[in-house]
Parts: C-alpha cells; structure tokens; sequence
C-alpha cells in the first residue's frame, strides 16, 4: 500500500491505495464520491469523466497514483457553493438531458470540459464532444439542448 495524496474538489485528501488502485476507484471507494459512475471499466462509456487539472479524464484509465498531487475534479465539485445545482446542471434538468441518470456525471464534466475550451459551441461540435460519451436512454437531443443552454445560447423550441 502507497500513500496518495491530491486535490479533489478543493479539498486536500490523502488515502493509502495498492499500485494497481484506479483513480475511479479511490474516488468511490476510498473517498465514498459516488457520483462518478464506472459503466464498463475499458474507457468506452464516458460515465467515470472527471478532470483532472482541468482536462477530461477517463477515471477507469488511470491510476490514483499518477495524479498524486493533481487537482481533481468530479460531478460533486460541479455544484455550487451553496448546494444548489451548477449552471450545467440545471440545465440538464431544464431540458431533460437526463433520464436513467447514469451516465449524466460524466456527461456533464465532459460537457463542462468543451465549454471551457469553446464557449459557444454548435450542435455539431457538441455532438462531437461527446461521442466518448455513451447514453442508452436519450438519444442525445435534450443533452446537447442542455450544453447549448449553459453556454447561453438559445435553444429552440421542440
């Protein structure tokens, strides 16, 4: 067992992990951060997307010791302060971007990511994002409804 040692959520956190400890588990197991989900553990879901200094990160992927000292980031630290559900977020709930629920953490990180990188996305580019990004439930249409809502951009109606 190795110490680890990082960043999640702005919280300083440390945990002792085997070499062979993924990040994904050390955040729902270690830390009890439910929120990131682990659909299939061969990085082909999306539903364990978390950030890791900043960048989207498969958590199933990687070890919790390669981001000792990293800042972490997970579907809990999306939130506001206050509790109440972050622009993102609301916005899935606004436009139904959800329904099972289960791949909705690492949508949303995932979503969060592109909207750092582009701000006012189009639907195309949205849709490009996210094909990381699996949802048995949807079809997609509500959850790209819902980033180009939080990007503040006008979404028609159905």
């Amino acid at each position: 067992m190795t110490k680890v040692s990082m960043t999640v959520n702005g919280k300083a956190v440390s945990g002792e992990v085997e070499g062979r400890t993924l990040l994904s588990a050390f955040l729902r197991e270690g830390l009890g951060l439910t929120g990131t989900h682990v659909g299939c553990d061969t990085s082909q879901c999306g539903a364990c997307v978390v950030h890791v200094d900043g960048k989207p990160v498969k958590s199933c992927t990687i070890f919790a010791l390669d981001v000792a000292g990293a800042q972490v980031k997970t579907i809990e630290g999306m939130a506001n302060p206050d509790g109440s559900l972050g622009v993102l977020q609301q916005a899935f709930q606004d436009h139904h971007g959800l329904q099972c629920g289960f791949c909705t953490p690492g949508m949303v990180m995932s979503s969060a990511a592109l909207l750092v990188e582009n701000p006012k996305p189009t639907e195309a580019e949205v849709r490009h994002y996210l094909e990381g990004n699996i949802c048995r439930c949807t079809g997609y249409h509500n959850i790209v409804k819902a980033v180009l809502s939080a990007s503040g951009q006008t979404v028609a109606a159905e």
